[in-house]
């Protein structure tokens, strides 16, 4: 069975935490694109907050960054795509003791869910396909980071298989959050289904199965105005 996990690196060698030092009131999440045949992946940045000429200044600013665009503009969210300057084992094979593990990391049987940059290093959301591929990822970044701590740790079960009845998951709420965020709900929209999955770093087809299932759980559980006559 797999798990869930949520844990903390404090490692300021991750890539963005000196953006997210320039802009500390600013939340900054991560996601990693496609494999790119010529060169490292992109990454998809959605940023909340207001400082977003602060924000694009530390994108020049920094080593990581080789180039970025703005790909999608909400209220309070924008979204960015950015090309790295060397792929991850490039950028930290000089920090970290055995840096080939760092490739064997991304072939150890998980998946990243959420990252959120910090000043301090990257908080994630990944699912591992058992413990071993957990305690090996563990062992790492404890060898490696100034600190790593794990902040939930659960089994990973099928919504069917449960009991109780299925509620919203993370990647819904985001969806949903997002879309709305970015005016997609709004009269008359100010963002596509494309744009807000662009800024999500997914399909549109995908976004728009999640928030069709973020909705229908929306329904389920909201309470329904009993108006038969007593």
């Amino acid at each position: 069975m797999g798990l869930i996990a949520e844990y903390q690196i404090t490692y300021q060698q991750l890539p963005l935490t000196d953006v997210a030092t320039a802009v500390p009131g600013m939340t900054i999440e991560l996601t990693v694109g496609q494999p790119n045949q010529a060169g490292p992946p992109p990454f998809v940045v959605r940023a909340t907050g207001g400082a977003f000429e602060e924000l694009e200044r530390a994108f020049e600013a920094s080593a990581f960054v080789r180039s970025y665009s703005l790909i999608a503009r909400g209220q309070t969210t924008r979204a960015y795509q950015l090309l790295p300057a060397a792929s991850m084992e490039e950028q930290l094979g000089t920090t970290v003791s055995q840096p080939a593990q760092l490739r064997a990391l991304s072939d150890n049987e998980s998946i990243v869910e959420r990252i959120a940059v910090t000043p301090e290093g990257w908080v994630q959301q990944r699912w591992f396909a058992d413990r071993t591929a957990f305690r090996e990822y563990c062992a790492f970044w404890r060898e490696n980071a100034a600190a790593f701590s794990v902040h939930r740790l659960t089994e990973s079960t099928l919504e069917e298989d449960r009991n109780e009845p299925p509620r919203m998951t993370d990647r819904q709420r985001e969806a949903l959050h997002t879309a709305y965020e970015m005016g997609y709900f709004e009269i008359p929209r100010t963002a596509t289904l494309t744009e807000v999955a662009t800024a999500l770093g997914i399909s549109a087809s995908s976004l728009s199965e999640r928030l069709r299932r973020a909705q229908t759980r929306l329904i389920e559980h909201s309470p329904v105005e009993d108006k038969s006559p007593h």
